[in-house]
């Protein structure tokens, strides 16, 4: 089911943040949210979740309005990885990947096999397996960044939205992680993710939201978006831009506009 934002708007203390935002991303897809700081990517993304709520304008998926359905059912279709690692008990790595079963079956009762088999896969292709029986509070920030995909996997949701996803982890396991969320897509879930890094944008993204000032000013495949002069425009840098051999863009920013360039 696609997810689209119509006329999205939200205010956060009497300053608007986004201002009628309009997308509808594809499952099967990686949609990359891209932006200079201040642009409104992670508000946005919270919006999506419901987490913020909006102060004009309609986020849903299908035909149905996120904002109107209950917390469970809303868990069920979107999975949350917010930025930062933080897991308030130190519970052991597996009971965290569990919680994200949740919203699959009534209040109290025990885990089934399906439970079980979700867990043991969302660990398995997140590679924290081996963390299984740890306490969480033992582990560094960049393996607690893979506990909490797990957990989000776990729930087998529709739609992934992932904010800024790499910023704790290491380049080896920031390319593993990039993997993970492109196999989420290829399984026929819908990923949107927030990211700084042009090069992952173009690595990983199918599409690409791009914002400033908390409007969209481009969305479209990420080629089309990703150009030398849509750069130019938004982030204020000049970015050498080639094409590697699946066509995905390769952008290396080089300088400020109007700096003296090598």
């Amino acid at each position: 089911m696609e997810l689209s934002l119509t006329q999205l708007g939200v205010t956060l203390d009497g300053r608007r943040v986004l201002d009628g935002v309009d997308a509808v991303l594809w499952p099967g897809r990686v949609t990359a949210i891209l932006g200079p700081n201040g642009a409104g990517k992670s508000t946005l993304l919270k919006a999506m979740a419901a987490l913020l709520p909006s102060s004009h304008g309609v986020v849903s998926i299908g035909n149905r309005a996120i904002a109107a359905l209950d917390a469970r059912e809303r868990a069920r279709l979107i999975g949350y990885l917010p930025q930062e690692a933080r897991v308030h008990w130190d519970l052991r790595v597996r009971d965290v990947v569990a919680l994200g079963r949740v919203a699959h079956r009534s209040p109290f009762a025990a885990p089934s096999v399906a439970d079980r088999a979700a867990v043991d896969a969302a660990m398995a292709v997140t590679a924290t397996a081996e963390f299984a029986d740890r306490g969480i509070a033992t582990l560094s920030g960049g393996e607690r960044a893979r506990v909490l995909l797990a957990r989000v996997l776990a729930g087998e949701p529709t739609w992934l939205l992932a904010d800024e996803p790499m910023a704790s982890l290491d380049p080896a396991h920031q390319l593993d992680l990039l993997d993970q969320l492109r196999g989420v897509a290829a399984r026929g879930r819908g990923v949107a993710v927030v990211l700084h890094d042009l090069l992952h944008a173009g690595r990983i993204a199918d599409d690409v939201v791009l914002l400033q000032h908390g409007r969209v000013v481009a969305h479209g495949p990420t080629a089309e978006v990703l150009t030398a002069d849509m750069l130019a425009q938004v982030f204020d840098i000049a970015v050498r831009v080639s094409h590697d051999s699946d066509g995905r863009p390769v952008c290396v920013p080089i300088g400020r506009v109007g700096s003296s360039l090598p």
